[in-house]
């Protein structure tokens, strides 16, 4: 017997730097419960591993007073993990001095999903996806591509490195109902729109050393917002809406966005 559910889900892609032409089909899945009433929150962070210096402690730790606000779910880094030249292996230090150790907010022990970016590229990229590295810290959870299904919405997470020279071209994820893009690898934080395509454009780079006055470029049309410092991101999702918030690292709030997305009906069995 078949009845009608309402359902709302969002779709989420989640990358190192903006790029098209990645597939997602077969993909592991990874299933993350929301919250009671539905609802889901996240953090998004990137470009980060640098020892706790250019402020990415300061980041951190408030990432920690956020995350606590928020009764955040999960963090999605968005690549870049570990400076210069990603890991040099296993037992690479960097990894507790980088992430176990500055990421430390009770918060902040919640499942960590990341991305690979062109930084990690220069390592040992095999020892990020590495097992040993989750008995390390349980909060470490790194594939090259992956989703992670909570639901209410569903998070690509693409692996964009292998298509370096498609970067920064926009995604046809029109049709396939895309609402949100996610990246890193720009040092920043932004929020991007275009005039031709729904999806929204959100950039959260600036997890330790920006780009503070090297670039100097705006265009209103299409960026709503754009912060060349450090901070991060926060994501809420419900069922009838998707607010986005980014912070510098005194914890203000720098830019806010919330877009809408009307519920529709589908056909689901008794038994789901």
């Amino acid at each position: 017997m078949m009845k009608m559910k309402m359902v709302m889900l969002w779709l989420l892609f989640i990358v190192s730097s903006i790029s098209s032409g990645s597939s997602t089909r077969g993909l592991p899945r990874l299933e993350q419960a929301a919250k009671e009433d539905g609802s889901l929150s996240i953090l998004v962070l990137g470009d980060w591993g640098r020892r706790g210096h250019y402020n990415q402690s300061q980041v951190a730790y408030q990432m920690g007073i956020i995350g606590e606000k928020l009764d955040i779910d999960f963090v999605i880094s968005t690549g870049d993990n570990f400076y210069e030249s990603g890991l040099k292996g296993v037992d690479d230090p960097a990894f507790q001095e980088s992430f176990t150790n500055i990421y430390t907010a009770p918060s902040l022990q919640k499942p960590w999903y990341t991305v690979l970016g062109n930084h990690d590229y220069r390592g040992d990229v095999e020892a990020q996806l590495s097992p040993v590295l989750r008995k390390l810290d349980s909060k470490w959870i790194c594939m090259r591509s992956f989703i992670v299904d909570t639901e209410i919405a569903e998070f690509f997470f693409v692996d964009t490195t292998p298509f370096v020279d498609k970067y920064f071209l926009e995604p046809k994820d029109d049709e396939n109902n895309v609402d949100v893009y996610m990246n890193g690898h720009d040092h920043c934080l932004q929020h991007i729109t275009s005039m031709e395509s729904p999806i929204q454009f959100f950039t959260s780079g600036g997890g330790s050393k920006a780009w503070r006055g090297e670039i100097s470029w705006w265009n209103p049309n299409e960026m709503k917002f754009y912060y060349d410092g450090q901070g991060f991101m926060s994501a809420h999702f419900t069922s009838t809406h998707a607010h986005f918030q980014f912070y510098d690292i005194f914890g203000n709030v720098l830019h806010k966005s919330t877009t809408y997305k009307p519920l529709f009906y589908s056909a689901t069995a008794t038994t789901i």
